[in-house]
């Protein structure tokens, strides 16, 4: 609503500037604002303090020429417009301009909600990327639920969106991957030795091995580990993975694209990197081996980007990812990470700024801890006999909605408290049943009217006219204000703001359910209050698609 409200004061500024009353010299930036109190107006407006300089006119003086422009020009939809304090302009707006706005909301259905903020901008959005050398914990759900809900806010925000999962597939962790294996599999067999503490110890390892002999029988047990081990990295890289997306796929999150650190090396891109950064005197040789000048850049220390041994570090591998990322035409690059990489940020920052790209291109995320409690008391995460310790342990417990909910409910750089028997709960307590009740119970309501012989018309062909009741007007602005919700939702990368934002929508509709009968023996009152809550069911139903949660009919 705030921009058909900065076109009103746009053109009340045209006619005053065609009055010879401002110069209008310098074009202002209008910025509006909804007031704190309901009793100052609908919006607010500051621009007649920042003319007042270029216009050489007192703020108030300025105001006053704005106000009786609006008056004059803008009658069917400013109701009032005042003055007030050093020259805010206050406007309270028409019951029409609501009512026709409504109508809109069912119009969009589905695409109420949308906008073009984003203006096309080509965004590559990468997160999880977990390694795929065990299941997703709870730590990675949290961030595939934000990372999913960004995505599809940044599209419904007008963005031009991919998503992507970086594979991390080279590397001392798969073949440490792929000896775990080898060794269960011998254990099993009864020829194992002495396990590693270095070695990934859990039970899923196990399960690959116990696989492998079900598929194999003892084929690779006269093999030396040089043959046998390429055969084991392989195998329990693709079964994880194979994993990993059956537990994504599960949660309602997928990617466009799964990009493979190994493709980097295939198609020599790493090394292409390399070379390019030498050729801009960016690294440099000591001791054996290559460093980055990363101090150069804002980051604390140089760092290594090829060992003594000739081993290319994950930076080095990075460095070329994120190259070929903005190599791809993206304006636009954000990678979520857990929040124990926070020290990696500075440094792939460096290396972005010495390949000359704006700092403004790239931007990380990182995504906080989770403690899992069951009623106040914490529930295990350390080991996998431990109760919980998977994302698909979470989601098996509580349900995919539940679980999107709670990681979505705050914001994703503040520590989350997720309480299993709280997210079970049938109860007002329980956000996701609350809000996703209210949706259910305005389906209740149209079947009722369905029975009664109450069905709606067009929304070119109601009559909104009967809704004069403070309460319903109030539920219209918060319907309203669903695209600004959005909008600042996908500019901020701020998950939490929708949640909120449905919690108070639906705690202003029970108020005004238990207040008010929806469906009466006023045929044309009840068809203009059962026009208001589908549109508030479309805002329901939407906000919690966003979310990637399901909108219930019955519950």
């Amino acid at each position: 609503m705030k921009s058909v409200i900065r076109q009103l004061i746009g053109g009340a500024l045209v006619r005053a500037k065609e009055n010879g009353e401002l110069e209008l010299s310098v074009a202002p930036e209008i910025v509006v604002e909804k007031p704190k109190e309901e009793k100052f107006g609908d919006f607010s407006t500051s621009v007649s303090m920042m003319l007042a300089k270029s216009e050489r006119k007192k703020p108030r003086d300025i105001a006053e020429i704005i106000c009786s422009h609006l008056k004059n020009g803008e009658g069917q939809a400013v109701a009032s417009v005042e003055v007030a304090g050093p020259g805010f302009i206050n406007l309270k707006m028409a019951p029409t301009f609501f009512l026709q706005r409504l109508v809109g909301v069912a119009e969009e259905g589905a695409d109420f909600g949308a906008s073009d903020v984003g203006m096309g901008k080509k965004v590559l959005f990468e997160f999880v990327s977990a390694n795929p050398t065990g299941p997703l914990h709870v730590g990675h759900g949290r961030g595939a639920a934000v990372g999913d809900m960004l995505v599809r806010l940044l599209k419904k925000a007008g963005y031009t969106v991919s998503s992507e999962y970086y594979i991390n597939d080279v590397g001392n962790q798969m073949n440490t991957l792929g000896r775990s294996t080898r060794l269960r599999y011998y254990e099993l067999l009864g020829k194992g030795g002495e396990f590693p503490a270095d070695f990934y110890q859990g039970d899923y390892i196990r399960d690959i091995a116990q696989e492998i002999i079900d598929r194999h029988d003892q084929k690779f047990l006269d093999q030396s580990e040089e043959e046998s081990l390429p055969f084991f990295r392989k195998y329990a890289l693709e079964h994880i993975l194979s994993g990993i997306k059956a537990d994504l796929t599960e949660f309602g999150v997928g990617f466009d694209r799964w990009f493979s650190e190994q493709s980097l090396y295939d198609d020599r891109l790493v090394d292409e990197a390399i070379n390019w950064l030498r050729e801009k005197d960016y690294v440099y040789d000591k001791d054996g081996a290559v460093w980055l000048k990363s101090s150069a850049f804002k980051d604390e220390k140089d760092r290594v980007i090829i060992k003594q041994t000739g081993e290319k570090t994950y930076f080095c591998s990075d460095i070329a990812y994120h190259k070929n990322k903005i190599d791809r035409g993206f304006e636009w690059i954000v990678d979520l990470w857990g929040a124990d990489h926070h020290g990696y940020v500075p440094r792939m920052q460096a290396v972005l700024e010495a390949m000359g790209y704006d700092k403004d291109v790239f931007k990380v995320m990182l995504v906080q801890f989770v403690s899992l409690k069951r009623g106040g008391e914490k529930v295990s995460m350390s080991t996998r006999s431990g109760e919980f310790e998977t994302l698909a342990d979470v989601v098996k417990d509580v349900g995919v909605d539940a679980t999107r909910f709670f990681f979505l409910m705050r914001s994703s750089d503040s520590h989350l408290d997720f309480d299993l028997k709280l997210a079970k709960e049938e109860s007002p307590e329980n956000p996701v049943f609350y809000i996703q009740y209210a949706h259910a119970r305005i389906c209740s309501i149209f079947r009722t009217a369905a029975e009664q012989g109450l069905n709606l018309p067009l929304p070119s062909k109601i009559d909104l006219s009967p809704l004069k009741d403070e309460e319903e007007f109030s539920l219209i602005k918060r319907i309203l204000s669903f695209t600004e919700v959005i909008e600042k939702s996908a500019e901020s990368l701020e998950v939490h703001r929708v949640p909120f934002f449905l919690h108070d929508l639906v705690a202003a509709f029970h108020g005004y359910y238990s207040r008010h009968r929806v469906v009466s023996e006023d045929k044309a009152l009840s068809l203009a209050r059962l026009f208001l809550v589908d549109c508030l069911r479309t805002t329901i139903r939407n906000g919690l698609a966003v979310m990637g949660v399901s909108a219930p009919e019955r519950m």
